[in-house]
């Protein structure tokens, strides 16, 4: 499913349950104590999925512990970005010469919890997810919209180390699969940083799926 989304070279792993054996580096264990089992379960698979893609690369199993902002921290030379969600996990690599940035996010199909909306988006944004639904119902806009939105943020951070808000990113998706994401950047980035991302995305009747990927 996701690999559909992605360019030549970029590693990528996907599940659909928990049912095979993931075991996890002593770190990470420690990270998951006290968790309910359900989130252990989703923690400790994404992480496989994430291990497969490191050794698509050439890359030894390593523990990968959330960095800053909750971003997992890769190996040296080394992008990727993990997802999971109600019956999916995934991850995503590449090595950071071919590929600058990477970022997916999958999210259940359905619209976003009441009052959702409002808080993540723009007036400008709420007007283009309306002319979506009526040109092409039946795709939840507003859960894409929003996933696409974690995509980016997902691609941004471990680049920048800087903060996004949902208001500081305007999306705008197109029916052919494809969506672009301009930044107001912040003002704590300091260096030049290209503000538009690009985007693929699917829709199915149970998942909504974002990637992003930039290669400078």
């Amino acid at each position: 499913m996701i690999e559909a989304l992605l360019p030549p070279g970029v590693t990528s792993s996907e599940v659909f349950d928990d049912e095979a054996p993931a075991p996890l580096f002593p770190a990470e264990a420690a990270l998951m104590e006290g968790r309910l089992a359900r989130r252990r379960r989703q923690f400790a698979t994404a992480r496989a999925c994430a291990r497969r893609c490191l050794a698509a690369l050439g890359h030894s199993p390593a523990p990968l512990l959330p960095g800053p902002g909750g971003a997992p921290a890769w190996p040296t030379g080394v992008v990727g970005s993990i997802t999971h969600c109600d019956g999916y996990r995934a991850a995503v690599a590449d090595l950071s010469d071919r590929t600058s940035a990477l970022g997916i996010d999958a999210e259940p199909a359905g619209p976003l919890p009441e009052g959702v909306l409002g808080l993540v988006t723009s007036p400008a944004e709420r007007d283009h997810l309306r002319e979506l639904a009526a040109a092409h119902p039946g795709v939840f806009w507003d859960r894409l919209l929003f996933c696409a939105k974690e995509a980016v943020y997902k691609a941004w951070y471990p680049a920048t180390g800087v903060w996004l808000g949902f208001r500081d990113a305007t999306v705008a998706l197109s029916p052919d699969g494809t969506f672009t994401c301009t930044l107001d950047v912040p003002a704590a980035v300091s260096e030049p940083v290209d503000p538009l991302y690009r985007g693929r995305w699917s829709a199915g009747p149970e998942l909504v799926l974002t990637v992003v990927v930039r290669r400078d």
